[in-house]
């Protein structure tokens, strides 16, 4: 049989930095409470590594409001700018380990909404990622994730300037149909891609190898977004694309029949994992 392994597979420069920050604040801060809001990526085996080590997860502004000392980590996807103000208020150490990418959007929304845009976030409404974007525009935002929703937005005023940026991971192809759709209202409009290149070039070589093999293996965490787009686009290009988390989930009795096979990991996929995967399917066939 022949593998196929995705270059671009696994931890993206965010992530990295994000689970890398992690371990240095392990390292360096040993006795101390640790947390982070939300899980710093979104990955279970990693999730429960840190926790081992004795970082909780926090998950609702509630269990923020019951700290009273300690160290909060910034999750890879961003927050709202709310809670920033919450944790110094509260004088609680905070390290942000928010993607770069993601904290440009912020500082984009925060100055357009500031000018008086209306804002238009491509993504989806219940990704945190989105929910932290939302957290730096003003009252003027919108988040539009398909044709429908497209099709749907107006707003009153037909001369009110209109801002689009895009979720880091959202499917390059279906941000630009959303916003032909947009366009087309004849608004005021600035479209900035702000797709992460990594997420593209990651979701366009998935799709390249997804063409030419029998089956196609897309490993992640079944929460990632990135992963769920990488599994649409090779399911979309080869009939047997399976989505698993870990070894575990593999059926190897799927792969009896195919000569080549394809793999792939979204952005929060660690690297052991992978080759877990790629390794186990070289040995039994």
């Amino acid at each position: 049989m022949k593998i196929e392994l995705a270059g671009t597979a696994g931890f993206c420069f965010g992530v990295k930095r994000a689970v890398d920050t992690v371990y240095e604040q392990i390292r360096a801060h040993k006795g101390e409470d640790i947390y982070t809001y939300g899980p710093i990526i979104h990955n279970e085996e990693v999730i429960k590594d840190i926790e081992r080590l004795g970082v909780r997860v926090l998950h609702t502004k509630e269990e923020l409001e019951r700290l009273e000392k300690g160290i909060v980590i910034i999750r890879s996807h961003g927050v709202p700018r709310s809670i920033y103000t919450f944790l110094e208020q509260k004088n609680i150490t905070i390290i942000d380990a928010t993607c770069p990418f993601v904290k440009k959007i912020h500082r984009i929304v925060s100055e357009k909404s500031g000018e008086g845009a209306h804002i238009i976030i491509i993504g989806n409404n219940s990704h945190p990622e989105v929910e932290g974007i939302r957290g730096w525009a003003g009252d003027e935002t919108t988040v539009i994730q398909n044709v429908q929703e497209a099709e749907e937005f107006q707003i009153l005023d037909r001369y009110k300037k209109v801002c689009a940026v895009a979720q880091t991971t959202f499917n390059y192809n279906k941000f630009k149909e959303l916003v032909e759709i947009i366009s087309e209202k004849g608004y005021d409009i600035v479209v900035l891609n702000t797709i992460c290149s990594a997420t593209k070039e990651r979701q366009q070589e998935a799709r390249s190898i997804a063409e030419r093999v029998d089956a196609m293996l897309v490993i992640g965490d079944k929460r990632s977004s990135n992963t769920q787009k990488l599994f649409e686009i090779c399911s979309n290009a080869c009939a047997d694309t399976y989505y698993i988390q870990t070894l575990d989930d593999l059926d190897m009795n799927q792969l009896r029949s195919v000569e080549t096979v394809g793999i792939t990991a979204g952005a929060s996929t660690p690297k052991n994992i992978i080759e877990e995967v790629q390794n186990n399917v070289r040995i039994n066939f």
